[in-house]
This record gives C-alpha cells, sequence and structure tokens, in this order.
C-alpha cells in the first residue's frame, strides 16, 4: 500500500510535556462535540495527526479497549491516552478535563431550563454546531478507514460490522467478539502484528487489586451508602445514586445502548421528568460538548430540584453532583485496572492480531455512528422501519432542516477546502446559524 495507509512511525512521536498536555486536554474538553463519533474523530485529529503524540495502530488499540467497556468511550479514550503519556495523574486530568467542560454547561442549561424553560438562542446556535461536527465525523471516518483497513480481510470485517449493525441491529458485544475471533484465527496471514521491541513491564496483580479496590471505594462510598444514611432509602437522593451507579456498569456500546432504557426508568418508574422533558435533555447533551451520557446531569438536577425539598437550586446542584459522580467514576476504574493488560497483550502476536480484527470492525461502528448521526442533523424526524430481520432507517422528507443542509455544506467548505481548524469552523457554524435564526425570526 501507498504512504497514506501506513502508520505513524514510532521515530516521529513526540513527548509532550505535561503542561503542553494540560492545554490540549482542555482544548479537547471544550471542542468535544458530536457525540461519540465526533470526539474519536477530534482526539484522533489532534493526538494522531496533528500532535503525534500516538501513533495510529496504538490509537486505535487504545479505541478497540474502549469501545469493550460499559460507559462513554471517548471520554475512556482520554483516560488511556492520558495514562499513557502522564501515568496515572495524566490519567486522571485527561478524563476530568474531557467531561467537565460539558458537565458545567449542561448544568448552565439545566438550571436555565429548570427556571425558564427553552433558551431559543443556545438552541439556535446548536443547529450550526452539529451540523459542522457532522463534517469532522465524515473527514476523521476516511482518515481512521484509511490507515486502519489495510488489508483485504480489514475491508470485510468493517463492512460486515456496519451492516450487521445499522442494517441487522446485531448487538454491539456480538459485532466485536466476531471481529475478535477472525482476527485471532488470520494471524497467520496477516504477518507480524507488533513490533518485538513493544515489551511493557509485566503487570502485579496486587497492584491490580489495589487500583480497583481505591475505584470502588470512591464509587460506592458517595453514591450508595452515604445517600441512604442522611436522607433515608426512600428518598430521591438514594434512588438516583442506587440507578445512576447501576447504569455506569451496564452501558455496553456506549450511550446509544443504553438512552432508551434510562428514559423509560426516569420518565415510568421514577417519574423525575416528563417525556417531552427528557427528550430536550437528550437533544441538550446532543449538542453540548461531552459525552452524551451527560444527560443523566439534567436528569439529575431537575429531579433534585423538584423533588428533594428546599433550597431547590442547592438540592439541584445536589443531584446534578450525584449522577455526575456514578456516572463518570467507573470510567477510571476500567482504565486504571485494564489498560496495563492491553499494553501486555498486544506484545502477543495472536491477540494483537485479534485486536487488529476489532479495529477493523470500529470502523464500521463509527461508520454506522455517523449516518445515524447524519440522518438525525438533517431530518427531524427518523423512525426504524423493519421488514423482518432487516432494520431500515426511514426518514420524513417533510422534515428536511434545509438550514442544517445548508450549514453542513458551508462547514465542509470551511473545513476541507479553506483547511480551517475545528474551532474556528465551530464558531462560524454557530454564528450563521445564529445569524439564519435572526433572519428568519426562529421559524
Amino acid at each position: 500500500m501507498g504512504s497514506k495507509t501506513s502508520p505513524t512511525p514510532a521515530s516521529s512521536i513526540q513527548n509532550p510535556s505535561f503542561k503542553e498536555a494540560l492545554a490540549v486536554w482542555a482544548k479537547i474538553g471544550v471542542l468535544s462535540f458530536g457525540g461519540p463519533a465526533g470526539q474519536i474523530a477530534l482526539m484522533h485529529r489532534v493526538l494522531v495527526d496533528e500532535r503525534r503524540w500516538i501513533s495510529d495502530d496504538h490509537f486505535l488499540r487504545a479505541l478497540n479497549f474502549c469501545m469493550l467497556l460499559p460507559g462513554p468511550e471517548a471520554m475512556q479514550l482520554a483516560i488511556y491516552v492520558g495514562r499513557l503519556l502522564h501515568g496515572t495523574f495524566g490519567g486522571l486530568v485527561a478524563g476530568l478535563l474531557f467531561v467537565l467542560p460539558g458537565a458545567m454547561v449542561v448544568l448552565a442549561l439545566s438550571i436555565a431550563y429548570a427556571l425558564f424553560g427553552h433558551v431559543q438562542l443556545v438552541e439556535a446556535a446548536f443547529v450550526g454546531i452539529k451540523a459542522a461536527v457532522l463534517v469532522i465525523v465524515i473527514e476523521a471516518l476516511l482518515r481512521v478507514a484509511r490507515r486502519a483497513l489495510r488489508r483485504p480481510q480489514d475491508w470485510i470485517i468493517a463492512a460486515a460490522a456496519f451492516v450487521g449493525i445499522f442494517f441487522f441491529a446485531v448487538p454491539f458485544p456480538l459485532v466485536i467478539a466476531a471481529a475478535a475471533f477472525i482476527g485471532y484465527v488470520l494471524v497467520e496471514s496477516r504477518g507480524q502484528a507488533v513490533s518485538p521491541a513493544a515489551n511493557p513491564n509485566p503487570v502485579k496483580f496486587t497492584d491490580t487489586l489495589r487500583t480497583a479496590g481505591l475505584w470502588l471505594d470512591a464509587l460506592d462510598r458517595p453514591t450508595a451508602p452515604a445517600p441512604a444514611s442522611v436522607f433515608g432509602r426512600d428518598h430521591v437522593f438514594t434512588d438516583m445514586a442506587i440507578f445512576f451507579s447501576k447504569l455506569a456498569v451496564v452501558t455496553f456500546g456506549g450511550a446509544y445502548s443504553v438512552l432508551a432504557y434510562m428514559a423509560q426508568q426516569a420518565v415510568e418508574t421514577y417519574g423525575w421528568l416528563s417525556a417531552g422533558e427528557m427528550l430536550d435533555g437528550l437533544g441538550l447533551a446532543e449538542t453540548t460538548p461531552g459525552p452524551l451520557i451527560l444527560v443523566t446531569e439534567f436528569v439529575g438536577f431537575l429531579a433534585g430540584y423538584r423533588f428533594a425539598g428546599n433550597p431547590k437550586l442547592a438540592f439541584g446542584l445536589l443531584g446534578a453532583a450525584v449522577t455526575l459522580w456514578a456516572t463518570f467514576v467507573p470510567c477510571f476504574l476500567w482504565i486504571f485496572v485494564g489498560a496495563p493488560y492491553v499494553e501486555r497483550l498486544s506484545t502477543n502476536p495472536r491477540l494483537a492480531s485479534a485486536l487488529s480484527g476489532v479495529t477493523a470492525a470500529v470502523v464500521g461502528v463509527i461508520l454506522n455512528l455517523s449516518l445515524w448521526f447524519a440522518l438525525h442533523v438533517f431530518f427531524a424526524k427518523v423512525e426504524p422501519v423493519w421488514q423482518g430481520p432487516l432494520r431500515l432507517w426511514r426518514p420524513d422528507p417533510s422534515t428536511l432542516d434545509v438550514e442544517a443542509v445548508v450549514l453542513a455544506c458551508l462547514a465542509a467548505v470551511l473545513l476541507l477546502r479553506l483547511k480551517l481548524g475545528i474551532a474556528a469552523t465551530l464558531a462560524i457554524s454557530a454564528g450563521a446559524a445564529l445569524a439564519w435564526f435572526m433572519l428568519t425570526g426562529g421559524a
């Protein structure tokens, strides 16, 4: 294959200072719009293409592992790379900076929502942001595919993964397991999977147990015993702590796989908010930086604000804090416990080949997320239609958002033709959306 598809050479990998990495993680946290597809695209562009802090192979291997875990895979990827660059403290900082900007924005919008209802100017600006993110995702998909799909079997695995998820709704873990098995079997035809020089230090099992115990204790204390002992077993905070703690360990396949269940429980079982309000919360989370699962913060704030008592704002803030802690602490647990073993496994040719199969499947998964995102950006109403085992996504042509199409074209020119940066593209697209809103009077 040509040089375009070759991985980033090890000799070109840069070793950033902690101060330099801190600024970049803060930038990524502020610009991480567009759900997992957009966030992964952003990190690949910044960490692999621009900064060259990690190779393509290492980035994709980390992504493979994170997509196997429960919880937001993009945040876990940030923790993984942060740990790789600067140890445990680097992972902590990368994870916190990835989620805190979005958490602050969602909290501000949740307070405004509780006090005033819809904030039209914010919603208008986010139309432009979503359109720009779509272009960012497509650009990254093409880059990742060129580098990850190097052999015929990679293309076959990626295509099969996409078809299985998009058209047949095959469970994500099953797709990944099949891809890993195929990669494992085809090790002989793939050649040497890893560099012999890559030989991380052995992992001490006692260190693993110590790390797991530390993070399990950190997760358990504020989210289950504390609310029950302070407020009682039947209090809304206790219900939130238990529910969101359980939710954090079953969200395999990313936030999309669990949002329907969470929404149903929050609306029908607990009655914390209405179905319409739940949709508004999802809309806020989709159009703000950070993981989509930040919608839990919106739910937690409204539940605390409405049902915990007075002062309402203080209890709303506490509800948001409880859900954030329960949702994101497990991300650090999975990475700090599992990442050292992934580094070791990658030195085994057969296991590394299995991970390469997963890498190819991940391209199909990102394509699935990209198309799903595009349909929901351009059309207000998109419904799944089943024809036997086949699932087709049918957009309602009458709900086509002409504004979103025009803004996406603008973003494509800015990013792909004029080569503007991501921040400038997002800012101009948001400004154009606000201008559209003003000229049309919000129609």
